[in-house]
């Protein structure tokens, strides 16, 4: 089916890398927003220890120190308990005259060339930084450090108050990912599932109108695929049909001719009773082959239903297989408590003819055969049972095959009663199932009817 006029096919790829960037872009500067409020508030306490300790070496340097050369470390919880925790040295002439309580008692630089500046030093086994200035005026200088352990310690703080919100909005972008891809592809999913949808009696074309421009060349090979399909499977029912009516006229005239022949010549009876025997199992063949053709291309929504009194089609079946029963001695007894089912007439009358045909052509002479009819489960149940050999379970698991046929049997037929029984019971929703026969000998075969197609027992 072509596209719509004005109507073009979407990118599927720029749908999915839309929302998946607005997505992305919403989340990140959520989590940015969140990062930037917790990043002020660790700098601002970093910043607060820094003023601190400041004023400290600023009240350091206007306070004369004593003999031990410690200065007094400030704050409620000493130097271990901020942040920032810088030490100092006030160095005259290489010695340090005033310290804090946790620097070295050497200077952490010698030597050190320019008038201000940053250094690394080594001192105590630790590793420190150190910012110089010197006073060249009064000979003295102020060497500042901290331990560049402590700068690790802030940036792990930090991290542990950040990777609960940043855990928190990946799992919401994941989240919201896996929302919005399934928006996007939710047509992917509607085509897959008509695609899904498509049978053998149900070929049409899988509609083109808002699919995805990356999709459509598929949909439009898969649409060419059951274009050539359709129109093959069209061509051999055409076929099969036209070929089983055109051999229905010749079969006929032969076996008028046979029939000739053998008044002609009565003593080439028994050579030509066979070959109109065989004559009659070609024709019904043929029939039976120009049915599956009628039935093979239908859905379920063309049955022509409407109620069907089932007294007298069992009555009216019964009477097709009198005169054949009667000859054989097989009783044949109808049994109906229903009045009518839901159905397409003609379909259910060849469903009965064919079971209870197969059921005569396999049972010796003298057998049972019961045709009834009762409510089931809601439903209807109509069943056919006879007496006779019977099938074993692996045999009927395949007697629906079309030209299966069980072997041993010494019986002519053409494997395809049972297929025709099988396809009309799929276009009525009939639930069709083989078991034991009568007293647990022979073969039965139950058709369930589903409760909406009961209309009204007896």
């Amino acid at each position: 089916m072509a596209n719509k006029a004005g109507d073009a096919p979407w990118s599927l790829r720029r749908r999915l890398l839309a929302a998946i960037v607005a997505a992305s872009t919403v989340l990140w500067l959520a989590s940015l927003g969140i990062v930037t409020v917790i990043a002020w508030q660790e700098t601002n306490e970093v910043f607060d220890d820094a003023l601190e300790e400041s004023g400290y070496m600023i009240m350091a340097a206007t306070t004369d120190w004593n003999e031990r050369g410690l200065l007094p470390q400030g704050g409620a919880n000493g130097a271990h308990g901020r942040k920032v925790d810088m030490q100092y040295q006030i160095v005259v002439d290489g010695r340090v005259i005033g310290r804090t309580g946790d620097a070295p008692t050497r200077p952490y630089v010698s030597n050190f060339d320019d008038d201000h500046g940053f250094a690394e030093a080594l001192a105590g086994g630790e590793r420190w930084r150190v910012f110089v200035v010197r006073d060249e005026a009064r000979n003295f200088e102020v060497q500042v450090g901290q331990q560049v352990e402590k700068r690790f310690d802030i940036l792990e703080e930090l991290a542990e108050s950040l990777w609960l919100p940043v855990l928190g909005f990946l799992l919401l972008l994941a989240l919201a990912c896996w929302i919005l891809t399934g928006r996007v592809l939710k047509p992917l999913r509607r085509t897959a599932a008509s695609i899904a949808a498509k049978t053998p009696s149900d070929l049409t074309l899988v509609d083109t109108a808002g699919q995805a421009r990356e999709v459509l060349p598929i949909v439009q090979a898969l649409n060419g695929v059951l274009g050539r399909l359709d129109a093959a499977l069209q061509a051999e029912r055409r076929f099969t049909a036209d070929a089983a009516h055109e051999l229905r006229t010749p079969l006929a005239g032969l076996h008028m001719h046979v029939q000739l022949l053998q008044r002609q010549h009565p003593a080439l009876a028994s050579p030509f009773h066979k070959l109109r025997q065989d004559i009659a199992r070609l024709t019904a063949l043929v029939d039976s082959l120009l049915t599956l053709a009628r039935l093979d291309p239908l859905a379920r929504e063309q049955l022509v239903r409407q109620p069907v009194p089932l007294a007298p089609l069992f009555e009216r079946v019964a009477a097709m297989h009198a005169q054949e029963a009667a000859a054989r001695g097989i009783a044949l007894a109808p049994r109906c408590e229903v009045n009518e089912v839901q159905a397409d007439p003609q379909m259910l009358e060849i469903v009965l003819r064919n079971l209870v045909d197969n059921a005569l052509r396999y049972c010796p002479d003298g057998s049972r055969i019961e045709l009834e009819a009762v409510p089931h489960a809601g439903g209807v149940r109509i069943a056919v049972r006879d007496d006779g050999p019977g099938v074993d379970a692996d045999s009927r698991r395949r007697l629906t095959e079309r030209f299966f046929r069980v072997l041993g049997q010494g019986q002519q037929g053409s494997g395809l009663g049972l297929s025709i029984v099988q396809r009309i019971a799929d276009l009525h929703g009939i639930a069709l199932a083989f078991g034991p026969g009568i007293d647990g000998r022979g073969l039965g075969v139950t058709l369930d009817l589903p409760p909406e197609d009961f209309l009204r027992s007896v």
